[in-house]
């Protein structure tokens, strides 16, 4: 039996775009360049949550619907 030992590993080393983003925002904001609420400057954190939480929730609409429907 012959093991393969060519196995191909990619890891990620580097900041997503949000991360980079949200870096940004907040240098930007303590530095005074922009007058932004902290909730609009740590935004890239919070809305892909939100999004996928809302996705879900719709989601799970959907299959209740389908389910009291099908009855």
């Amino acid at each position: 039996m012959e093991v393969n030992k060519d196995i191909n590993i990619t890891t990620n080393k580097g900041m997503s775009f949000c991360g980079t983003l949200t870096i940004v925002f907040i240098i930007l904001k303590l530095t005074h360049a922009i007058d932004w609420s902290w909730w609009w400057v740590l935004s890239p954190i919070w809305i892909p949550i939100v999004t996928v939480l809302g996705v879900v929730a719709i989601a799970a609409i959907v299959m209740l619907i389908v389910k009291v429907v099908k009855k």
